[in-house]
């Protein structure tokens, strides 16, 4: 009977014991992390496909008629201001030149002439007058045909690099015949389309005058190690689509960007008084995202918010939440709608520490 009395007896210890065990364990596993959300300035990257130009970029075109003489250049030539790239056989140019040179010189002589008369009023006023006339008129004419003579020289104007020919040595070229085109890639504009409402924001978060600096991710998707500056905003929108384009200047000393290129204009926009909470925090149902605030009686309300932005491990919502809301951090998973917890209040400028957040 003793024995069956300590048997018992320790039987009831164990059971209480294992109780006590689970209870323990059961409040310890119920111990959740709740942290509220954070105000605060921050900045987010905005994306934007782009379109990279030369600074000057133009097309070289024949002045005149004629067979291509010679080519001094070549394509993806680096050429001077000045420096002679094309020039369209001038025999006949010069042939003109001689005639006019020596048209001007005989009317030269009549007009000294007729004034060696008209000073001994041997001639009237009116026929020095025609002489004088008849000389300006033939000085004009050489003048022209010097012009022309000019016009089979094309010269570079301005320090570039030359595209493709669009003719060959030899080839008989006509006024306006495109040769090729110069491209002074010294700096590059890079064009890209804004919308509306982002553009307002720009606008109202930058200091009149004050560029905006931005970063180009290159087609091989690596930054562009430069960085450039928004310094031309067209003047309209486009009524189609909504858009309005801004263009950045870049340097370019080491000529890596070309014209033509593509890429995508990287652009901070900052943002004023944002609620800020960790990603962590919240779960997707349906392409919706919520979080679990917790009421006044410690349990805790599925909740839908509206992400605005995304950061690095953080989401910028708009719509949801206040400043004073307590949220669930950690163990969303672990509880159901309306369930009461126990839980530890983390400070949301601790939580956010650890996390990477760009801030102004």
């Amino acid at each position: 009977m003793n024995k069956l009395l300590i048997f018992m007896s320790l039987y009831s210890l164990l059971c209480y014991t294992s109780c006590q065990s689970k209870k323990e364990e059961k409040e310890e596993e119920t111990q959740f992390s709740v942290t509220s959300p954070i105000q605060m300035d921050t900045a987010i990257t905005k994306d934007y496909v782009c379109q990279i130009r030369s600074i000057h970029h133009i097309e070289l075109r024949a002045q005149e008629r004629g067979y291509l003489e010679n080519i001094f250049v070549d394509e993806g030539q680096f050429v001077k201001k000045g420096q002679l790239l094309f020039k369209i056989m001038p025999k006949l140019y010069e042939a003109e030149m001689q005639k006019a040179k020596a048209e001007a010189k005989a009317a030269e002589i009549e007009y000294d002439n007729t004034k060696s008369l008209a000073d001994r009023d041997v001639v009237s006023p009116n026929e020095l007058a025609m002489a004088k006339a008849k000389f300006d008129k033939a000085v004009a004419e050489l003048a022209l045909t010097q012009v022309h003579l000019e016009f089979t020289e094309i010269r570079a104007p301005f320090d570039g690099i030359i595209d493709r020919f669009h003719v060959r040595q030899g080839s008989l070229v006509d006024e306006g015949d495109l040769l090729t085109e110069l491209s002074d890639n010294s700096k590059m504009w890079v064009y890209y389309n804004v919308p509306e409402a982002e553009y307002l924001d720009y606008k109202m978060a930058v200091k009149k005058d004050n560029p905006i600096p931005v970063k180009l991710l290159m087609a091989n998707n690596k930054l562009f190690e430069h960085t450039g500056m928004v310094e031309t905003i067209e003047a309209d929108f486009n009524n189609e689509t909504g858009n309005i384009a801004f263009r950045a200047t870049f340097p370019n000393p080491d000529g890596l960007l070309r014209h033509g290129e593509t890429g995508n204009i990287k652009m901070l926009e900052p943002l004023k008084n944002v609620l800020i909470i960790p990603q962590k925090a919240t779960f997707e149902v349906l392409d919706k995202k919520y979080v679990y605030l917790l009421d006044k009686e410690d349990r805790v309300n599925l909740t839908p918010v509206t992400v605005g932005a995304e950061i690095p491990d953080l989401y910028i919502v708009t719509q949801g939440l206040s400043a004073d809301d307590k949220l669930l951090l950690e163990g969303l998973r672990k509880v159901e709608n309306k369930d009461k917890i126990s839980y530890s209040y983390q400070d949301p400028k601790s939580v956010i520490a650890h996390l990477n957040l760009p801030t102004e």
